[in-house]
């Protein structure tokens, strides 16, 4: 059994973290739910959809209900600096929240072809980041992660390098908090960063 292999089959014991389910924001809305800095897709069944979003409170023109969206950047940048942005006013209709869902499939492929509707956005499940890893690109820097362990799950978090070895010859992946990522574009100041081991690493 080849080193990839193992990883492979002990990624399938391990439990992988609740998928993201993107959830029509009408529905958050109507169940109380607060769009202000939440994640959010927007986009047109049988077309298309953008992510890296963050929504705010929805407005009303008239008779149409619109969402203020911008880029995450910009959000980050917002809070950051306490500044308001630009953000572009989107119908209610075409934006979907992203909601971890604790109930929704969690079975991942990283192997197998898989078609989905484009009536909205899909599911998205959790793949390892020993999986992205083992390819020879590496893949991982940059990417949204989750850490799982004894503590549960830690989103919010981003890989500043690819896979290497740690000090113990065990592999591991440098990780930084996301709004540290965005303010290491803007400003050039470097992230605080830490060492977490690539098995306990799964990437959105």
């Amino acid at each position: 059994m080849t080193e990839a292999d193992f990883a492979a089959w002990a990624a399938e014991w391990r439990t992988p973290p609740a998928p993201i389910v993107p959830v029509p924001a009408l529905t958050v809305i109507n169940s109380g739910g607060v769009l202000r800095g939440a994640r959010v897709m927007i986009g047109l069944p049988g077309h298309g959809w953008r992510t890296g979003m963050r929504g705010d409170t929805m407005v009303r023109q008239g008779a149409r209900s619109l969402i203020p969206v911008l880029a995450e950047a910009e959000w980050y940048r917002a809070e950051r600096e306490r500044i308001e942005v630009f953000a572009a006013l989107v119908p209610v209709e075409r934006v979907w929240v992203e909601t971890i869902s604790t109930s929704a499939e969690r079975t991942a492929t990283t192997d197998g072809l898989i078609l989905v509707s484009l009536d909205a956005p899909t599911t998205r499940v959790a793949v390892p980041a020993e999986a992205l890893a083992a390819q020879a690109t590496g893949q991982l820097m940059g990417r949204r992660l989750v850490q799982t362990g004894a503590d549960g799950e830690q989103r919010g978090l981003r890989a500043v390098t690819e896979a290497h070895t740690g000090p113990e010859g065990t592999a591991q992946v440098r990780v930084t908090q996301e709004h540290e990522w965005y303010r290491w574009a803007a400003t050039g100041q470097a992230p605080a960063t830490r060492a977490v081991p690539l098995a306990d690493l799964w990437v959105e």
